[in-house]
């Protein structure tokens, strides 16, 4: 029952977030709402018992990602002017993407509603995981970045191009030389 009660409460302040995010003008202010709906998602983790992705989560979107935005958009504040409209002229396009995206998730649920009578069974009891496996999950997980059988060839792909974003972003950031300087 606490659970019940801590999931509504965390998914309440994710979804409300969330909205916050895509209906807030001022985009500080969205991007600050992005961050609360990400520790929201890392509260679910911890819900999950799954520690190393709720602190992934934490370190990741919340301590790299947002950050970066925040950063973003207090340098291009400067640099944009007023010449563009402040409000988005793709409404439409949003309308029927929102819509097609209802009519998917419409699709879902009416397909599997109502549940068969055994679903109950399987809604209230949890799978029970060994403690071998919890303990080791991180180890295991580690291994399998540097192995040269699993995921060692994604997990270098993905440095690079990290790598790329953030020289890219240097470059992007530099204040330009004036000409005669060194």
């Amino acid at each position: 029952m606490v659970e019940q009660i801590i999931f509504i409460i965390i998914a309440v302040l994710t979804i409300g977030s969330a909205l916050v995010v895509v209906t807030n003008r001022n985009l500080f202010h969205a991007a600050l709402a992005l961050m609360v709906s990400f520790l929201g998602v890392a509260g679910f983790y911890v819900l999950l018992e799954a520690g190393f992705l709720a602190a992934a989560q934490l370190l990741v979107y919340i301590g790299a990602i947002s950050i970066l935005i925040i950063f973003a958009i207090m340098m291009t504040r400067r640099m944009m002017q007023t010449t563009e409209a402040p409000y988005n002229t793709q409404w439409g396009l949003g309308l029927i993407a929102a819509g097609l995206v209802l009519a998917i998730l419409v699709f879902v649920v009416v397909g599997y509603w109502p549940l068969p009578p055994d679903a109950s069974v399987y809604l209230q009891t949890r799978t029970q995981v060994s403690d071998a496996v919890i303990q080791n999950s991180v180890v295991e997980l580690g291994k399998a970045f540097v192995s040269p059988d699993a995921y060692v060839l994604p997990f270098e792909l993905a440095s690079i191009l990290l790598l790329g974003a953030l020289v890219g972003a240097i470059v992007v950031a530099w204040p330009p030389q004036e000409e005669g300087e060194a």
